[in-house]
C-alpha cells in the first residue's frame, strides 16, 4: 500500500495511490497520515478498503510530505561505505546520528530554497524509514517489526553551515525545504528486504548518485535497534539512513554544489521519484 497527503502546504489530506497509479482520498476513513494510523491494525484496515470506493483526486494536485505531524526527523550520516571513501572519512565504529529540524520538512516536488548566505547547498538521496511502534530497547531481530514503511529523502545539505559553524551538523542540514519527503509512504509489506534497493539522484538530467542500500554500513535493522537503546521512537519518526557516493562535496576535481534553476529528481527502487527545482532565497 502506498500512502500519500495531497493539498495545498499545511492543509494536506490523506490518500492512497491504487494500483493504476491514481490518487485516491482517504478522508472519510482517516483525518491524516500520522503516527496515529501506521500500527498494523489500523493500516490492515486501511488496506481492506476497495480503492476504486474513495473519492478519486486530480493527477496535478500538490502532493505534501508522505507523514504528517513527525515527531522526530533523526539521521544518520556517513552510512555507505562508498561514500565514505569518496570524501575521505574513516568508517563510524557506530552510527553517526544528528537532527533535522521539522520546520525542514517539505514535498517531493516542493521547491528547495538556497538560503541566504549559502556558497555549498548539495544534494542527498536517502532511504527514509517510517516508525509505526513504539520501539524501546529492541533487538535487530525484532527491529523491522517497528517499521510502517519506507519513502524517499532528499537530505539536502548546506556544507559550510555543516562544517564551518561550529557545533552539530545539525545547523547545515535544517534549513527551510532541506527535507522534501516522499511522494508516499510505500508499507513494509511491500519492501521485503530494505537491504536490497537501488538509489539515483540527477541534476539537471545528469546522474550524480548511483547506488544500493546494500552497502549500508549499518542496516535499517541495526539503526532502530541502536537508536532504541538510546531513547524511544514514536509512531511517525522518521529516520533517514544515509546517502551512497555522488554528492556535490565529494566531486573531483572540485566540488559542484545547487544553483538556482537546477533540477534534482531521485528516485528509490519501488518507493517511486522525487523532482525539486532549486531558487534563491529572496
Amino acid at each position: 500500500m502506498k500512502l500519500l497527503r495531497h493539498g495545498a502546504p499545511g492543509a494536506e489530506k490523506p490518500g492512497l495511490l491504487d494500483a493504476e497509479g491514481n490518487i485516491r482520498d482517504l478522508s472519510d476513513h482517516v483525518d491524516d497520515i500520522t503516527g496515529d494510523v501506521l500500527g498494523d491494525a489500523a493500516l490492515e484496515q486501511l488496506r481492506a478498503l476497495d480503492p476504486a470506493s474513495l473519492p478519486l483526486v486530480s493527477g496535478t494536485t500538490r502532493l505534501g510530505p508522505c507523514v504528517g505531524g513527525i515527531g522526530k526527523f533523526l539521521c544518520i550520516g556517513l552510512n555507505y561505505h562508498d561514500h565514505a571513501a569518496e570524501i575521505g572519512a574513516d568508517i563510524p565504529a557506530h552510527p553517526i546520528l544528528f537532527l533535522k529540524a521539522n520546520s525542514a520538512i517539505v514535498g517531493p516536488n516542493d521547491d528547495v530554497v538556497i538560503p541566504r548566505g549559502s556558497t555549498s547547498t548539495d544534494w542527498e538521496v536517502e532511504l527514509g524509514v517510517v516508525i509505526g511502534k513504539t520501539a524501546k530497547y529492541v533487538t535487530e531481530a525484532e527491529a523491522l517489526d517497528h517499521v510502517a514503511g519506507y519513502c524517499i529523502v532528499n537530505d539536502v545539505s548546506e556544507r559550510q553551515f555543516q562544517t564551518a559553524l561550529s557545533g552539530q551538523w545539525t545547523k547545515g542540514k535544517s534549513c527551510d525545504t532541506f527535507g522534501p519527503t516522499g511522494p508516499w509512504l510505500v508499507t513494509r509489506d511491500e519492501v521485503p528486504d530494505p537491504q536490497a534497493l537501488g538509489l539515483s539522484l540527477e541534476v539537471n538530467g545528469k546522474r550524480m548518485q548511483t547506488g544500493t542500500t546494500g552497502t549500508m554500513i549499518f542496516g535499517v535493522a541495526q539503526i532502530i535497534a541502536h537508536l532504541s537503546q538510546l531513547f524511544t521512537l514514536h509512531p511517525g519518526d522518521v529516520i533517514s539512513t544515509g546517502t551512497p557516493p555522488g554528492v556535490g562535496m565529494g566531486m573531483k576535481p572540485a566540488p559542484v554544489y545547487l544553483k538556482p534553476g537546477d533540477v534534482m529528481e531521485l528516485r528509490i527502487e519501488g518507493l517511486g521519484q522525487q523532482r525539486q527545482t532549486v531558487r534563491a532565497d529572496v
